[in-house]
């Protein structure tokens, strides 16, 4: 039978295990848990290819009149 505790605990720990920020026996116990779950597999791949093509991503500087209008806003808020 399939513990579906399970899966939501490795969910919880999935972005921290990709990015290399666990012990090694929460890495151990996820890798068993991966071994033996397609769903989780499936799960940690889409998150895997969610970062990887964020990080792709390029970013662009906000229109100088979009950045003046919120600078504006900002200096309003703070003079109250």
């Amino acid at each position: 039978m399939h513990d579906h505790q399970k899966c939501r605990e490795l969910f919880e720990r999935l972005s921290e295990y990709i990015d290399d920020e666990l012990d090694a026996a929460n890495c151990d116990a996820i890798d068993a848990h991966l071994q033996d779950c397609p769903p989780c597999q499936s799960c940690l791949a889409t998150l895997q290819q969610t970062v990887a093509l964020c990080r792709e991503m390029k970013t662009s500087a906000m229109p100088e009149a979009a950045s003046q209008r919120l600078r504006a806003m900002i200096e309003k808020m703070l003079a109250r």
